[in-house]
């Protein structure tokens, strides 16, 4: 069972076999960002929800040292990015931001589409951002804004980290 709903009809709706989504939930398999993004559609929920930690404490302030830091390499979601949490995960929150650290050469693996809009300001480096067709070079200083159902990634062709402050409305990971 994943939150009430029967192991089959979420493999179904993801389209993967159940043995997959065990070995996922028994941590013997790690998912691609994707993978996530359609498991959590199936359960109804956003990507964060999928992980055990709950940094729910109601607080205005994150400081510096005490933001989590989620490498996406783990879950085969991209390599050399980096995801550190502005805003700390709490059921109910209308607003994820991060800031993505991407090394030189670093990406996102393929791409994601989601309901939603996402919003960005490039704080240093270099980024090139891929939004449905089209590739946008940007640079520290300039932002971005669309519509997440539209396909998107990004990538580091700099030589120098990127990081990007990326707010997402409604949280998604």
């Amino acid at each position: 069972m994943m939150l009430g709903k029967k192991l089959k009809d979420v493999a179904e709706i993801v389209g993967c076999s159940e043995s997959l989504l065990s070995k996922l939930e028994n941590g013997h398999a790690n998912p691609s960002v994707q993978m996530l993004h359609r498991i959590a559609r199936a359960l109804e929920i956003n990507v964060a929800s999928l992980f055990a930690e709950d940094d729910s404490t109601e607080g205005i302030v994150t400081r510096a040292d005490d933001r989590p830091l989620i490498d996406t390499e783990q879950s085969r979601g991209g390599h050399g990015v980096r995801i550190q949490r502005l805003i700390p995960y709490a059921s109910g929150h209308l607003l994820q931001g991060n800031i993505h650290i991407i090394d030189p050469g670093g990406e996102s693996t393929g791409y994601l589409e989601h309901v939603g809009e996402e919003v960005g300001y490039v704080i240093e480096g270099e980024i090139e951002l891929v939004v449905g067709d089209e590739a946008i070079s940007l640079r520290a200083g300039d932002s971005f804004c669309f519509r997440s159902e539209r396909p998107h990634r990004y990538s580091n062709p700099g030589k120098s980290v990127a990081r990007i402050v990326w707010v997402n409305t409604p949280p998604t990971f």
